[in-house]
């Protein structure tokens, strides 16, 4: 029976304990990196962020088209949500009426009678923002406000 010396044994397998012994030492350095970091500490928002958040109060928004008894009037009009919207052949008066939590508000009305007068109204929470007459043949009248 022969037997192999350690050192015959350790140059046969010298490239496995070289792999092992670099996987422990990077190990060991990912290790302190980690605590010197901080990477262990989780952070989060507060359970409590979500009441902090306060909701829009909401808005009140009319816009109305008045003229004389009987005139009819093709109308055009911004929704609350910024989309076109028309109306033809609407007997006066005339009104949109709708509430929105958004914080802004940008309406128009634009509108066309057939007779000789014509007015225009917004109001956003029952403050007049905008209004208009005119007094001409086929009254034309646009009202619009953006601040809302």
């Amino acid at each position: 029976m022969q037997r192999v010396s350690l050192g015959r044994r350790l140059s046969k397998r010298w490239m496995l304990i070289v792999a092992v012994v670099v996987l422990v030492v990077a190990g060991f350095a990912v290790y302190r990196l980690h605590s010197i970091f901080a990477s262990q500490d989780v952070t989060s928002t507060p359970s409590g962020a979500g009441n902090d958040i306060v909701p829009f109060n909401p808005k009140h928004v009319v816009m109305e088209v008045f003229g004389p008894p009987g005139t009819v009037a093709t109308i055009t009009y911004l929704d609350v949500n910024a989309q076109p919207q028309h109306a033809d052949a609407v007997a006066l008066p005339w009104s949109y009426d709708t509430t929105t939590t958004q914080p802004a508000v940008f309406v128009n009305v634009q509108a066309q009678g057939n007779t000789d007068s014509i007015g225009c109204r917004i109001k956003i929470d029952d403050a007049v923002k905008d209004e208009r007459t005119a007094n001409e043949v086929n009254a034309f009248i646009y009202c619009l406000d953006k601040s809302g």
